[in-house]
């Protein structure tokens, strides 16, 4: 009770970051890292904590708390028949690859870099989903080579900042004229390969900062990661009911225009 008490204030902002994300998740079909990542860097910065500690834990967190809701999501999208195994199968060694690279360097980095990285990533996906359904750029996926170099780039980008799958895999696929709900499918499994080896990096390699907040292992905070899990996966059904009964397109355009407003501020914070 004791520790309940002195920690009230973190574990409530915590429970509130995964409802938050499990309904936006289920209703705008966002991955939930492209919300928790902002939601902890500021609230550990409210805390105390530096920015450039916030980034790190932040990144290596949401990446923890990707790998049990994935699953979900993989079981869900497989009964429908939406996951591209044999995309997956070539994909897979080259995800590992930027995964591995990219989360090795989030131990290396200072936070002011990942915190740019991400204002442009998330910037970026808030214009795409501003712009709406685009015309295939390609008729058809690259070749393997290109493929090859999709796919690195996808499990490096996603593990520098703490993104699952949904955020890059998506719009690449449809780009090139994949199925919209095969992608969503796919890049569910996708943010499985990316979070489980770039969690475990961050947890095993990572070097605790100094002023990380209470129960950070390597650099995810645990405490986090118990508190956001449950509750992303018990609202994530919420939101999809939710989106049932409201205009989903314009609810993902007014949270398009808060996640441009939110990256902007990261980007202001990294180059200030």
């Amino acid at each position: 009770m004791t520790f309940i008490a002195e920690n009230i204030g973190i574990i409530l902002a915590m429970m509130g970051t995964g409802v938050f994300a499990g309904i936006l998740a289920g209703l705008l079909g966002v991955g939930g890292g492209i919300v928790i990542v902002p939601v902890l860097f500021f609230l550990f910065q409210a805390l105390g904590i530096s920015a450039n500690t916030a980034m790190v834990v932040a990144t290596a967190t949401s990446l923890a708390t990707i790998v049990p809701t994935s699953v979900s999501s993989i079981l869900a999208h497989n009964k429908k028949g939406n996951v591209d195994f044999a995309l997956l199968k070539y994909w897979a060694p080259f995800i590992l690859l930027g995964v591995l690279i990219g989360s090795y360097l989030v131990t290396q980095v200072e936070g002011k870099w990942l915190t740019l990285l991400f204002g442009v990533i998330a910037t970026l996906s808030a214009i795409n989903m501003l712009v709406g359904k685009k015309s295939a750029i390609s008729e058809t996926l690259p070749s393997k080579g290109g493929q090859g170099i999709m796919a690195t780039c996808i499990g490096f980008f996603s593990s520098m900042v703490g993104i699952g799958g949904g955020t890059l895999t998506v719009p690449t696929l449809t780009f090139c004229n994949y199925p919209a709900h095969r992608a969503v499918g796919t890049a569910a499994a996708v943010g499985l390969i990316i979070s489980l080896p770039a969690a475990l990096t961050m947890l095993l390699l990572g070097q605790r900062p100094s002023d990380a907040p209470y129960a950070t292992f390597g650099l995810v905070n645990l405490l986090g990661f118990v508190c956001i899990v449950p509750l992303t996966v018990l609202f994530a059904p919420i939101g999809a009911s939710i989106a049932n009964r409201l205009n989903a397109t314009m609810l993902k355009k007014v949270f398009a225009v808060v996640l441009i407003i939110t990256g902007l501020r990261m980007l202001a914070q990294s180059l200030i």
